[in-house]
Formats: C-alpha cells, sequence, structure tokens
C-alpha cells in the first residue's frame, strides 16, 4: 500500500488534475478485486495530498456494491470531508456505485442520501447523477427524476438548491414541457424556492 501512495505522490502534479485522478483509479479498479480497492481506499483516504484522497474515494465507490463498509465511509466520512474538491469527487463515487448496481436499484438508496441529515450528502446524490436524464432508468422515467429533485427546492442548504435548481435546468433541455409544468405548480413565496425555479427555469419561457 505505501508503495502505491509513493507511486501516486510521485506521479499526480501539484495542479489539480482529475483526469488523471479519475484514470488512475479506474486502472486499479480494473486491475485488482474489490477487497483490495476497499482496503487501498482507505489507505489513500489518510493521505495529506487532496488528490490521493481522491483516488481513495473512487476506489470506495467502485467497491461499494460488494462492501457495505465502502458506502458507509462515504456516507459518513468522506461527506465530513472540508474540500469541496473532495465532495465532487463523492458525488462521482455515488453516481459509479448507482451505475454498478444499476439506477432502478439505487433508487431506495438515492432516496435515502437524499433525505439524509447532511447536505453533503444530499448533494452528492443531486449533483452525481447530472445530467439525471442521461441516466439509465430516468432517461425512460424522466418524471421520477423531476419529483425526487423538486422534492428538495425547499432544502435549507443553499449549496443543495443550486445543485437541484442546476439538475432540474439540464432537463428542462429535453423536456421542456415537463419541467414548465412542475414548476408552474409551485408556491413562491419563499426566497429558497424563488431561487431553486430562477436556476430551473433559465432555458424556458414561463410568461
Amino acid at each position: 500500500m505505501d508503495e502505491y501512495m509513493q507511486y501516486l505522490a510521485e506521479l499526480m502534479p501539484e495542479k489539480d488534475s482529475l483526469k488523471l485522478v479519475k484514470s488512475e483509479a479506474e486502472k486499479y479498479y480494473k486491475s485488482h478485486s474489490l477487497d483490495d480497492c476497499f482496503s487501498m481506499g482507505i489507505n489513500l483516504y489518510q493521505s495529506d495530498n487532496f488528490q490521493i484522497q481522491e483516488v481513495g474515494v473512487f476506489l470506495l465507490g467502485y467497491s461499494a456494491h460488494h462492501n457495505a463498509s465502502a458506502l458507509s465511509f462515504l456516507r459518513n466520512t468522506v461527506s465530513r470531508h472540508d474540500s469541496w474538491k473532495v465532495q465532487e469527487i463523492l458525488a462521482m463515487a455515488f453516481d459509479n456505485h448507482c451505475k454498478i448496481i444499476g439506477y432502478e436499484e439505487a433508487l431506495p438508496l438515492i432516496k435515502e442520501w437524499l433525505n439524509s441529515d447532511c447536505a453533503n450528502v444530499r448533494r452528492a446524490v443531486s449533483e452525481g447523477l447530472r445530467i439525471w436524464t442521461s441516466r439509465p432508468y430516468f432517461k425512460d422515467n424522466p418524471q421520477i427524476a423531476i419529483q425526487l429533485l423538486s422534492a428538495h427546492r425547499e432544502d435549507n442548504s443553499e449549496y443543495v438548491r443550486k445543485s437541484v435548481g442546476n439538475a432540474l435546468r439540464d432537463i428542462s433541455k429535453k423536456y421542456p414541457q415537463m419541467i414548465s409544468e412542475e414548476l408552474n405548480s409551485w408556491d413562491l413565496s419563499s426566497k429558497e424556492i424563488k431561487q431553486v425555479y430562477k436556476l430551473a427555469s433559465r432555458f424556458l419561457d414561463l410568461d
């Protein structure tokens, strides 16, 4: 493990390189067992180098369908990391997990994470699955994606609300009528909902 961490330390540039982080994580995932991915993911997360931590987060996402402890670590530990960059990787890792097990199969988990007390956990879902309707299952069931996102239009976190609004805006490009109908049903008396409405309706003519 120490050798691999040293390899990553020498490989990673000082400047953030998401492409390199993703490729190294995928390379390790394809050449090692899921147990190895879990163990290495936990080990890499202990690094002081956030890019090495990110590789670890990806590996935990890849192994989560095999090891429930990996999913718990993502939800309970990684979500508390103070770097927004690591939170972006958490979102991607969650999406990878959903992709592996199938998005329809992941629905209960998606709902569970969306109802978490932690804003970073909720956002990992709303942000990770973008563009929602490009994902299998949601591509055939756009109304379910819209319902899940719209339920958080008054989320107490602005961070989450922005993600929700932008995700709905994404969907509006392909399903303008469905998003228009959803937005027209909203009570705009709160500033939180107005914020999401403004983001979601950016490409629509609702006048």
